[in-house]
């Protein structure tokens, strides 16, 4: 008796075969602005020399699980990041600015303690999981419905078994995830934040993306019997 597996489409609906692929988000690696808690958003802020340092060791960690392609955001963080991959896997590297961090307006560019003091009550409300443009900014949800096609489109190039390496944001990673597992977005905060140069893994299973892995660092032993 056989089984079959089904792969998710661009749409949301499944077809035969597929399955086996993965999607791999990394973060880019840190900022100035990351040490200064201060808001980026879509700021195009450079990394630090720890940062590029953080991005070299997480690719040579990365390419191990020999990557078919890598898609980034635009923004010199995640170029640049994504850059320290192409240069051990030897793959070009597909920029999109679809992938950039969430555009938050007036909140960029401050701590997170000014934005408490001056944006107290909208904090609040995105923390309740109110849908908030924060600073005058994007909304999560417009976010994901930007990130999230991309990410799908160069998944949807993928062979059977293969990786797609995504260079991203905090911000956008967590909304692409949550959109890729169905969840609806007030539950988007449950994901916990992404450490710089960390990456979450999506597998294709049977019903759609499942998550594999969250905010690692390191490559983890495959999971066997999940369910036991």
């Amino acid at each position: 008796m056989s089984t079959t597996h089904h792969g998710t489409n661009l749409d949301g609906t499944t077809t035969p075969g597929g399955t086996g692929r993965k999607i791999v988000l990394w973060r880019h690696g840190q900022t100035s602005w990351n040490l200064e808690r201060r808001f980026q958003g879509s700021t195009d802020i450079e990394l630090t020399e720890d940062g590029v340092a953080q991005a070299r060791r997480a690719a040579r960690l990365l390419a191990s699980l020999s990557p078919d392609a890598i898609v980034a955001s635009d923004l010199q963080r995640a170029a640049a990041t994504a850059a320290e991959l192409a240069a051990v896997t030897g793959l070009s590297v597909t920029h999109d600015e679809a992938l950039r961090e969430t555009y938050a307006g007036e909140w960029q560019g401050l701590t997170h303690n000014e934005i408490l003091e001056k944006y107290g009550e909208q904090y609040a409300a995105w923390k309740r999981g109110e849908a908030v443009r924060r600073g005058g900014g994007e909304l999560e949800t417009e976010v994901a419905d930007r990130a999230a096609p991309v990410v799908l489109e160069h998944a949807g190039r993928l062979p059977a078994g293969g990786t797609l390496v995504v260079v991203s944001h905090g911000g956008t990673i967590r909304t692409t995830i949550g959109r890729l597992l169905g969840l609806d977005s007030y539950y988007w905060e449950g994901l916990g934040g992404l450490s710089n140069c960390c990456w979450s893994v999506l597998g294709e299973g049977a019903r759609g993306w499942r998550l594999m892995e969250h905010n690692a660092g390191t490559l983890p032993e495959p999971v066997l019997g999940d369910d036991d």
